[in-house]
């Protein structure tokens, strides 16, 4: 078996936008003859207006704006009827509604990602519409409507995370849901729910991976960072364990598990070298001509400051231990095996896979967009 792949999805191609080129929105919005329509980029501070248009008769538009590196969101404005949308790979996107029916009754063409969004932002609406019915059934009381509530607010999280934010993390659509709000609150909400921090870190993995560049990719990444901090220091008031005041941001999502003597292994521990994270099965055919490999970057590079943080999914432990007892470097064991959490935050397709984190403990390149791993160690070091 020379591959294990259990993420399809993640195969896709990338989508992005090339820089100084163009796309156009356009499509017609019957039933508002005179309304003003807003285009408005959606931008990490509020929205803001790009273009408008009076509409006719027949309410058509087309408006254009200049292609990024990553994608971008924007809405479509009449009032307070709202049309989301998100520019990808797409260059043409059809939109056609009635005012009357706008934010849910619209047709859109020429991009997935803006039918995901649609299919989001219909599924937020019925589910604040369960919301407020619970909130008016008055047979219930308090701690009923309470558990009822959570169950609503759970099984609407389950099924965006499955079928949308871990079926393809870098989707512009997977990066909407995460700040899709019920009222005030987010409904993903990385600040008071360690589960929700996983989901967020799978995209800012994701963007950091196929958008380095792009300033709501490093935004993602330092809610995650900030998010798992927080939950550090919840741990440590509840077990009065670890000092508040020792613990620290890292520009990459921290590991922690044992090597093969029991012995607890950071990967934030190695701060201060450049590090080879490699997720490796010792079972899969191609292991042994892997691990030669390895030992002859660290044999060339260790004394310079390269570390190897090595993360085991086999299914075997024993085997596992077997494989690693002479090994110079750091392995560590995951017992869930496939199921490892790890392999999602890190957005894994393919195994064996590795990335390169720089001194500061910045998650720096994956492997796919490194040709020649020796010059990119050189050039870290």
């Amino acid at each position: 078996m020379k591959k294990i792949i259990f993420v399809a999805a993640t195969l896709m191609a990338m989508a992005s936008c090339d820089i100084g080129n163009k796309y156009v929105v356009n499509g017609e919005i019957t039933g508002a003859e005179d309304s003003v329509l807003y285009f408005e980029n959606m931008s990490l501070t509020g929205p803001v207006a790009v273009d408008s248009a009076r509409l006719g008769a027949d309410g058509k538009f087309a408006f254009s704006d200049k292609a990024g590196m990553s994608p971008e969101f924007y809405r479509l404005r009449i009032g307070d009827r709202i049309i989301n949308l998100a520019c990808d790979s797409a260059r043409d996107i059809t939109v056609k509604a009635s005012y009357a029916t706008m934010p849910t009754g619209y047709t859109v063409s020429g991009s997935e990602d803006c039918e995901r969004i649609k299919e989001l932002s219909l599924r937020q609406i019925a589910l604040h519409k369960r919301v407020m019915a619970l909130e008016n059934n008055h047979d219930m009381n308090r701690e009923e409507a309470l558990d009822s509530l959570m169950k609503i607010i759970d099984e609407h999280k389950a099924y965006v995370k499955t079928n949308y934010i871990f079926k393809d993390p870098k989707a512009a659509s997977s990066y909407f849901a995460l700040f899709q709000t019920l009222g005030n609150f987010l409904i993903f909400n990385p600040r008071t729910n360690r589960d929700d921090i996983r989901v967020f870190a799978a995209v800012a993995t994701a963007w950091d991976t196929y958008y380095p560049e792009a300033e709501r990719g490093k935004n993602l990444h330092n809610i995650a960072i900030e998010g798992m901090k927080n939950e550090r220091i919840a741990a440590a008031d509840r077990d009065k364990e670890i000092d508040p005041a020792k613990i620290s941001t890292a520009g990459v999502i921290d590991i922690k598990l044992p090597d093969n003597t029991g012995t607890i292994h950071t990967l934030t521990e190695l701060a201060g070298n450049v590090v080879l994270l490699d997720f490796h099965i010792f079972g899969m055919e191609e292991s042994p001509k892997r691990i030669l490999m390895l030992r002859e970057l660290y044999n060339k590079y260790h004394d310079r400051g390269l570390e190897i943080y090595q993360v085991s999914v086999d299914a075997d432990e024993h085997f596992w231990k077997q494989k690693t007892a002479a090994l110079p470097w750091i392995c560590v064991y995951d017992k869930s095996s496939l199921s490892s959490r790890y392999l999602s935050l890190y957005n894994i397709s393919n195994l064996p896979e590795f990335f390169l984190i720089d001194r500061n403990n910045n998650l720096v390149k994956r492997s796919e967009q490194m040709d020649d791993l020796s010059l990119e160690i050189e050039r870290l070091l």
